[in-house]
């Protein structure tokens, strides 16, 4: 039996603003951090102003890589294909118990 007393948590995303090279903004959404052996790693969807471009949108997680240089924080796209693989399986598993995704 639940505790009546317990409030709904609410939501409160982790939003993060990149740039490109050249200098274009995009907004994420973190759904996920994991940290291995290998480094730490953000899982991500882009997040859209225009509910058009959402909808052209894939749906994939955007995968990146954690850097830090002169205490600054960088994030940096997993070159490595067998990495890449690797954390992707880690963050879909997760996130498919997190939120009871159904392959089906």
């Amino acid at each position: 039996m639940m505790d009546e007393n317990k409030k709904q948590q609410d939501y409160d995303p982790d939003i993060l603003t990149l740039s490109d090279d050249s200098g274009k903004e995009y907004t994420f959404e973190v759904l996920d951090a994991i940290e291995t052996d290998t480094g730490r790693y953000l899982a991500m969807l882009p997040i859209y102003d225009d509910p058009q471009e959402m909808l052209n949108d894939s749906g994939e997680l955007v995968i990146v890589k954690v850097g830090e240089e002169d205490g600054e924080e960088y994030y940096y796209e997993i070159e490595d294909d067998d990495e890449y693989d690797m954390i992707a399986d880690a963050f879909v598993e997760r996130l498919e118990d997190f939120f009871e995704i159904d392959d089906q």
